[in-house]
């Protein structure tokens, strides 16, 4: 595991308050890429609040969080853009309980890609017929387009189950997470995490809701990840 001299993320005096309950007081800390840091305190002292707030889960009330260095804490920026780069693994799974184990997993590499292909062809469209009225030198290059759904879908497919065959599931690609265990469960939460590539992954006490026995093939999972 190497660590670099990019600051990934940059908080900088970062407060969260609920009523006149002050719980997050000044925070400032910097997280470099390929460091592993880990959030130690008693219950109640912030360590979720401190994790939701980096993507803006919980909204800050003072300070300010340099993602790749964008301010995200920023009214204009679109966070949902820099989600995709910063994945969440939560105590309790939030797997979606009405899609099979492999559903889960593709569900928001293939939004996110077809949602770039829709934006990609509307531009496309908005250029060709803009170009009908244009000049022959004042034309503007279209995006070029080189995939299509059915392919985005593919290639999801493809990527969610390697990384289901990585955590020893792949039999389980087709069921629902209503028959799996807990730490099954958690697992899946972590390649659906994985499955957007992120740059950074939050875990919320991820072992926190497992049965004890069910503990250590999650812990195994985040050592592999962080080496």
């Amino acid at each position: 595991m190497s660590v670099s001299n990019e600051v990934l993320l940059d908080v900088q005096g970062l407060e969260k308050a609920y009523g006149g309950n002050q719980v997050l007081n000044g925070i400032t800390t910097q997280i470099r890429r390929g460091e592993v840091v880990a959030i130690i305190g008693p219950s109640g002292c912030g360590k979720s609040t401190f994790l939701r707030s980096l993507n803006l889960l919980e909204v800050p009330t003072g300070g300010h969080i340099y993602f790749e260095g964008v301010d995200i804490t920023d009214a204009k920026v679109d966070i949902d853009k820099h989600r995709q780069k910063m994945g969440m693994v939560f105590q309790h799974f939030n797997l979606f309980s009405n899609k099979t184990v492999i559903q889960n997993i593709m569900l928001a590499p293939v939004y996110v890609q077809c949602q770039e292909l829709r934006k990609a062809k509307r531009k496309n469209a908005i250029t060709g017929f803009t170009n009908i009225f244009r000049g022959k030198e004042n034309k503007k290059q279209l995006i070029p387009v080189t995939t299509t759904k059915t392919e985005i879908k593919k290639k999801a497919r493809e990527n969610a189950m390697s990384l289901l065959g990585r955590i020893g599931l792949q039999d389980k690609a087709d069921v629902y997470p209503s028959t799996l265990s807990g730490g099954q469960k958690q697992r899946v939460a972590i390649v659906r995490a994985l499955a957007m590539n992120p740059d950074v992954i939050l875990f919320d006490e991820p072992t926190s809701a497992l049965d004890p026995e069910m503990v250590g093939e999650v812990l195994d999972l985040m050592k592999a990840l962080a080496k």
